[in-house]
């Protein structure tokens, strides 16, 4: 372990970047009048638009309860609209509310001069091999994440006793 360095570890250096990333927006997007909260709960309506609150909440990493009053505010402010589930009567589907359009094309625009400001001295194809090698380490960890959760799901079944009598 001596000569571990935190300046070069992947996870260190993934996590600050990450860190730094989201601040950088924050800052970016305050003019708009938006928290991270809302602009996270946004920005994942526009790429999964009709998702129920329980798969929202779980990737966004929020509780329900904690995604439910950021709702009850996206929704006063007329950006987001909830609907029942045609399949689950007890589940609610989030759609974006025409008004939420422009604030995403001003969202948009604040991301691509944070990307900017972070791939700054990155030549293209250093930026495609980046993007490439984090879509492996995606999947890896996705891949993982599937077969962990399959192994807590067969432990969790209960085992049925055969009788061979």
């Amino acid at each position: 372990m001596a000569d571990y360095n935190p300046e070069r570890s992947f996870g260190f250096l993934l996590y600050d970047a990450a860190r730094l990333l989201r601040r950088d927006f924050d800052r970016r997007a305050r003019s708009l009048g938006l928290t991270r909260s809302q602009w996270s709960v946004l920005a994942h309506l526009k790429r999964n638009e009709g998702s129920n609150q329980a798969t929202v909440a779980d990737t966004l990493e929020l509780e329900p309860i904690t995604l439910v009053r950021l709702l009850d505010r996206l929704e006063a402010a007329g950006w987001v609209e909830r609907r029942p589930d045609p399949d689950d009567r007890r589940a609610r589907q989030l759609f974006l509310k025409d008004k939420a359009r422009p604030v995403l094309e001003q969202l948009m625009a604040l991301a691509a001069e944070t990307r900017a400001v972070a791939l700054a001295g990155i030549d293209e194809h250093e930026q495609d091999a980046l993007i490439e090698a984090l879509i492996k380490v995606r999947a890896n960890l996705t891949s993982r994440d599937l077969v962990a959760e399959k192994t807590t799901n067969d432990a969790a079944e209960p085992e049925v006793a055969v009788n061979h009598a």
